[in-house]
């Protein structure tokens, strides 16, 4: 039987102080809520497992870090008619507490743990887990209060209970206490919002790490079957699909024995999937059945005068 890629998506739903706000690699907090979906066309189930700080090297189940994988301890979702899956991982129930750090999580199409995964389809995806980042200086009473705002990335908006302050890092002064609701908003990045209360004469610093909006894209080739690479990274046999991918510009090099490599730029427009297909032009030739002139030196007895020879060479059989 024919395999298949695994391909598995992400999109990041976080969650800060109990409110929610939206082949890859993402930022969260821990106790939010990570949505993580994708695509598998060779089973019917995919495994879930996770490795990372202070975890067993093989792995351990997403819904409980007491489950090892290498012990059949697997987090398993079924996939549905469109060979679709998703799951929402609970950061904060897990029969254990987690470490800040960097986690790996495994997809894989059968029960396979990660020191058991050649006869496997899968694909990982890379999800960092830090503190939330709200914090508030001493206070002094009868003196207004301020925030202090930064965001990853820089020059996001800032929306404070309804008015637009200006973009981070930035400052805002002269604020009477109370709670207050803060939007951070930024160009093909998900919008990120947050209560954050002000005490007389403190500093409240609130810092928010935005996340990118993602789409799919669809890449194929006229012929079919030529070589991906999608952004420098191996993507692999046109008809492709990648998901999970930044909204924006990415490269696409396309190449096939006997045609011309192709590059080519793509749009990703975010929430939606872009098609882009590609025509390969043949390869140049002078006879039929002969690519290239290749030039070969020939010396003909003792004279010193060289001769070039042009040799037809004929692409292999199949090309």
């Amino acid at each position: 039987m024919k395999h298949r890629n695994l391909y598995a998506g992400i999109l990041l739903l976080f969650m800060l102080a109990g409110a929610a706000a939206a082949s890859g690699s993402t930022q969260s907090y821990l106790g939010n809520i990570v949505k993580l979906s994708g695509y598998c066309y060779t089973s019917s189930t995919v495994y879930l497992f996770l490795t990372g700080p202070n975890l067993p090297a093989n792995g351990v189940a997403l819904d409980n870090i007491n489950r090892r994988a290498d012990q059949g301890g697997f987090t398993e979702v079924s996939v549905d008619d469109h060979d679709h899956w998703e799951y929402d991982w609970g950061t904060s129930s897990l029969g254990g507490g987690l470490d800040a750090g960097i986690y790996t999580i495994y997809v894989v199409d059968s029960p396979n743990d990660r020191s058991n995964l050649d006869e496997a389809r899968y694909s990982t995806i890379s999800v960092s887990l830090g503190n939330p980042s709200i914090s508030v200086v001493t206070a002094t009473p009868g003196i207004p209060g301020s925030f202090d705002l930064r965001s990853v990335p820089d020059n996001a908006s800032v929306v404070i209970n309804g008015n637009y302050k200006g973009s981070t890092p930035l400052n805002v002064s002269g604020l009477d206490p109370g709670t207050y609701t803060i939007t951070f908003s930024r160009f093909n990045y998900e919008k990120f919002t947050t209560p954050a209360t002000i005490e007389a004469g403190a500093v409240t610093e609130v810092n928010a790490t935005l996340q990118p909006k993602t789409g799919a894209l669809v890449i194929n080739t006229t012929p079919a079957g030529a070589h991906i690479l999608l952004d420098g990274n191996n993507g692999g046999t046109a008809p492709f699909t990648s998901t999970n991918l930044t909204a924006g510009n990415h490269t696409i090099n396309a190449t096939l024995e006997g045609y011309v490599p192709v590059e080519v730029q793509a749009y990703v427009i975010a929430n939606q999937t872009v098609t882009s297909t590609i025509e390969l032009k043949k390869n140049a030739t002078i006879f039929p059945g002969f690519s290239a002139l290749v030039p070969v030196p020939v010396t003909i007895g003792a004279c010193t005068v060289a001769f070039l020879l042009f040799a037809f060479r004929r692409p292999r059989s199949g090309a």
